[in-house]
């Protein structure tokens, strides 16, 4: 692609994020993020991404290859581990500093209104997250789990774990950019959402 066109992408890339992060995947309109692009042709997103959706997909592509090189370098030692603690920490590092950057933000918060698409439920994970570091270390969450709970509840319980963390994560995120007040600093904050999500997963079975 020429370098006009990739930087066409970026910007069609980073209008699309900042819009969905703040009025939702459904609630955005195409012509809002052309608009925002700085692009004066409607059919530019269709031409750059092939869909909204292939929008969308490239907009969590990215975000998620950066965090996967992280999540590769501690699956290996976290094969051997029969602790959940240690998982929910490698789990949740990558993601945290998401907010750090802004355009993270912007993920994390997109993230939080498309969790129910995860498929941790039903073993049906998104084609993206197919054979990577990300589905293995929810691959070992759940065998965490399997060890203190039927798979019906590990499945429920991981599954409501997620919405919990990402939902804590995109009301970070939502502070930080509009410069709302913030109890913790990063640091402290990481460490006590490893520590409540890793609870919530060990809690004894009703």
């Amino acid at each position: 692609m020429a370098p006009r066109g990739t930087q066409t992408r970026d910007e069609l890339l980073r209008a699309a994020e900042y819009l969905f992060a703040r009025q939702g995947v459904g609630g955005t309109r195409t012509k809002q993020i052309v608009e925002r692009a700085g692009q004066g042709n409607d059919s530019a997103v269709q031409y750059h991404f092939g869909s909204r959706q292939g929008l969308l997909e490239a907009i969590l592509g990215r975000h998620l290859s950066r965090m996967e090189r992280q999540w590769l370098r501690s699956v290996v030692s976290l094969r051997e581990s029969h602790e959940l603690g240690p998982v929910v920490d490698a789990l949740i590092g990558p993601l945290a500093d998401e907010l750090l950057r802004e355009d993270g933000r912007d993920f994390l918060r997109i993230v939080a209104g498309i969790a129910g698409w995860a498929g941790v439920r039903t073993h049906a994970l998104p084609t993206p997250l197919h054979d990577t570091a990300l589905a293995e270390q929810l691959a070992l969450l759940e065998q965490g789990c399997l060890r203190m709970m039927p798979e019906d509840l590990a499945l429920e319980r991981i599954a409501m774990v997620i919405s919990m963390l990402t939902a804590a994560l995109a009301d970070r995120a939502h502070r930080i950019d509009e410069h709302l007040p913030v109890l913790l600093d990063h640091k402290y904050f990481v460490a006590n959402l490893v520590v409540m999500v890793t609870a919530a997963l060990l809690a004894p079975p009703p």
